[in-house]
C-alpha cells in the first residue's frame, strides 16, 4: 500500500526561505510541492522520508532563487493489484459504490465487479445475498472490505462543465466488496 520512490528533483529555492537552515528550508519546499500531490504511476504523495542529496546552490541569470539538485525519497500511496483494503462507503449510486479511506477518497466499486450476490435494494441501496438468504444492506459510513482491481492515472481536463463532480486525478477500482462485522 505504501512504497518509497526516489527522486531527483532541479529545486528553485525562494529567498525568503534561505534565511533557515538549508535543509529545512528544502524539506519545507519539497512538502509545499508534493504533499499531497498525485505523480502518475507512483501514487500519492503522503510524506516527505528523508533527503539524500543536495548539491549546487546556483543562481541562474535573471533568476531570483538559488537551484539545488536534490536527491530525495516521498512515502507514496499506491495500492498493488490483489491487494485487501479497508474502507467506509461514502456515497453509492446506481453505478456502484464510493469508498473512502479517510485520506484518500477516489475510490470506486463498480456494480458488475462486486461480490456474487450483490444487487440494488428497493430502495436503491446495495446488498448481499447471502447463502441463507439474508440480506445485509451497505449503508452509508459501514465499513468494508475490498480487492483492489486498478489503478487508473487520469490525464487532467482541459475543460470541466461546472456541474462535472471534482477532478481526481488518481482512482482505484475495486472488487469483492464485503461487510465487515466488528
Amino acid at each position: 500500500m505504501f512504497s518509497l520512490s526516489l527522486i531527483e528533483h532541479d529545486l528553485p529555492m525562494p529567498p525568503h526561505l534561505l534565511s533557515r537552515p538549508l535543509l529545512d528550508a528544502i524539506k519545507a519546499e519539497l512538502e509545499r510541492l508534493f504533499l499531497d500531490k498525485v505523480i502518475a504511476n507512483l501514487g500519492l504523495c503522503v510524506s516527505v522520508y528523508d533527503i539524500r542529496s543536495v548539491e549546487g546552490g546556483s543562481i541562474h541569470a535573471g533568476e531570483g532563487c538559488s537551484i539545488y539538485r536534490v536527491s530525495f525519497r516521498l512515502l507514496m500511496f499506491k495500492p498493488f493489484n490483489g491487494e485487501v483494503l479497508v474502507g467506509r462507503i461514502s456515497g453509492y449510486d446506481d453505478k456502484g459504490l464510493q469508498v473512502s479511506l479517510d485520506f484518500f477518497n477516489d475510490i470506486c466499486i463498480p456494480g458488475h465487479l462486486m461480490q456474487f450476490g450483490t444487487v440494488r435494494g428497493p430502495d436503491g441501496r446495495w446488498m448481499l445475498k447471502t447463502e441463507d438468504e439474508d440480506e445485509l444492506y451497505l449503508d452509508l459510513d459501514d465499513e468494508i472490505r475490498f480487492l483492489v482491481s486498478s489503478t487508473k492515472y487520469l490525464p487532467i481536463p482541459i475543460k470541466q462543465k461546472e456541474d462535472d463532480p471534482p477532478f481526481s486525478p488518481m482512482q482505484i477500482v475495486q472488487a469483492s466488496t464485503t461487510k465487515v462485522h466488528i
